[in-house]
C-alpha cells in the first residue's frame, strides 16, 4: 500500500472523515453505538479473529438473528468455549508437527513413536469434533425457530463458517 493511502486509511479508520462509503463517519459508519452494545465472543470491544469465520461472531449473530441479552450472554458462553478447545487444539497441532519434524531428523524411522504421535493429533480432532458438535447442540437449544432457520441460511450461504 503507498504511503499515503495508508494514512488516509488509518485517518478513516480513527474515525476522522474524509472516508466515503459506509466507513464515512467513523469505523462503524456512525453506528458507534451499535457496534459496542455487544462485546466480542471473546469479552472484548475490540475485534479479534474468531472460530465462526467472521470479523465479530457474537455481535454479527446478535444482528442477523435479533438475540435477546439472555441469548447474547449464553451464545458467548458456547463460543468461548468453542474458542478454548479450538486454541487447545492448534497448540496439539503445532506441538504434534515438532513430533513428526524430529522424527523424521533422526537417524532411523520409529514408526511406533510417529503413529503415537499421529493418534494424538486424531484425538485432538475428535476432542474438537465433540466441542462442535456439544456447541450446536446448545446453540439449537438457545434459538427460537425462525432464528435457527435465519442462521441455517447464514450457514447455507456462506455468510457464516463453522
Amino acid at each position: 500500500m503507498h504511503p499515503a493511502m495508508f494514512a488516509w486509511w488509518n485517518h478513516v479508520r480513527r474515525g476522522h472523515g474524509g472516508g466515503c462509503g459506509p466507513h464515512q463517519g467513523g469505523p462503524h459508519g456512525g453506528r458507534e453505538e451499535h457496534a459496542s452494545a455487544f462485546p466480542d465472543w471473546d469479552g472484548s470491544e475490540g475485534g479479534g479473529g474468531g472460530s465462526f469465520g467472521v470479523r465479530r461472531p457474537l455481535r454479527f449473530l446478535a444482528h442477523k438473528l435479533d438475540l435477546s441479552q439472555k441469548q447474547v450472554d449464553e451464545l458467548a458462553k458456547v463460543l468461548s468455549d468453542l474458542k478454548t478447545e479450538r486454541a487447545q487444539v492448534a497448540v496439539d497441532q503445532r506441538r504434534t508437527t515438532t513430533a513428526f519434524a524430529d522424527a523424521i531428523a533422526d537417524e532411523t524411522f520409529d514408526a511406533s513413536r510417529v503413529e503415537a504421535v499421529a493418534t494424538e493429533r486424531v484425538k485432538s480432532q475428535e476432542r474438537l469434533r465433540d466441542a462442535l458438535v456439544s456447541a450446536l447442540k446448545r446453540i439449537h437449544a438457545l434459538l427460537t425457530p425462525e432464528q435457527r432457520s435465519r442462521l441455517a441460511y447464514l450457514l447455507r450461504t456462506g455468510a457464516l463458517m463453522i
